[in-house]
């Protein structure tokens, strides 16, 4: 099996102009991921790619695999994981072109399979116990303060902090749904970053976020409100700075034999039921 030290879930702007990169096709216990891993090397850091809605953006968000994508991830050795995403700004200040990194989520998704720990047989016959995971700051604190540092070295000043609202999708927001996520003091509003954050935490693995507003959400502005096309145009034009900003990460992030994060010990003193990748 090929091995990786870090996963980037995102699209091809993010690998497919590297050198030497090699495609594997992975199988999970919970079939396959959105598509191949592609690897190579950033740095001198071995790095998994592995496009969220597949090649040609073919899954919509409520039917990613998220358990098999992260399963795979960690199966080729990965134990940290860079996930951006496009969001819409709850806040008028949070406008298009805008780096925020979260340090808080909120879940309003609705059917979507978000833990390990849910009973079920796996293939081998073993059997996860039920396990209630800490999840009071979903985001390693360690490869948040990487992705700030990446993005101040080149000039882009993040937002440091905030809160991501995941929604089911795949339609946008109503304004009064905008609003209310609004007044609630949320600060941007995406359909991808959960269970992303929560699965990793149940693998062990240092999960980050990097959220790029691509527009005002229906309720923080008074047009017609958000449209597919703006969103693609807007992390079109800003998707080179943002894969300056996940390579420099890249080559920051921590040896894997150095970390010692809350990520890594979520289960301390647990007994799984069921082996790790």
């Amino acid at each position: 099996m090929a091995n990786a030290e870090i996963g980037v879930i995102g699209g091809s702007g993010f690998y497919s102009f590297l050198e030497d990169v090699s495609e594997i096709e992975v199988d999970t216990p919970y079939g396959k991921p959105s598509d191949s891993l592609f690897l190579g090397e950033i740095a001198g850091r071995q790095v998994a790619f592995l496009p969220r809605h597949g090649r040609g953006h073919h899954l919509p968000p409520h039917r990613i695999n998220y358990r098999a994508n992260l399963w795979a991830l960690r199966s080729v050795g990965a134990r940290q994981v860079l996930g951006p995403c496009a969001v819409g700004g709850l806040r008028a200040e949070y406008g298009p072109g805008t780096l925020l990194v979260p340090d808080q989520l909120v879940d309003r998704t609705k059917a979507r399979t978000q833990t390990y720990f849910d009973g079920e047989p796996l293939p081998d016959g073993s059997i996860p116990n039920v396990v209630h995971t800490t999840f009071a700051d979903p985001y390693c604190p360690v490869g948040r303060a990487t992705a700030l540092a990446a993005a101040r070295g080149r000039d882009w000043e993040p937002v440091d902090g905030g809160t991501l609202v995941v929604v089911e999708g795949p339609r946008f927001s109503t304004r009064a749904e905008s609003q209310w996520h609004a007044a609630m003091g949320w600060s941007v509003v995406g359909m991808t970053g959960h269970p992303e954050a929560v699965l990793a935490r149940e693998l062990g693995l240092c999960y980050t976020s990097l959220t790029l507003v691509t527009d005002l959400d229906a309720g923080a502005e008074t047009g017609e409100g958000v449209s597919h096309t703006e969103v693609l145009k807007v992390f079109g034009e800003n998707v080179g700075r943002l894969r300056d900003v996940l390579f420099d990460a890249v080559a920051e992030l921590p040896a894997t034999e150095a970390r010692d994060c809350l990520c890594t010990h979520a289960h301390d003193g647990w007994d799984l039921g069921f082996e790790l990748p």
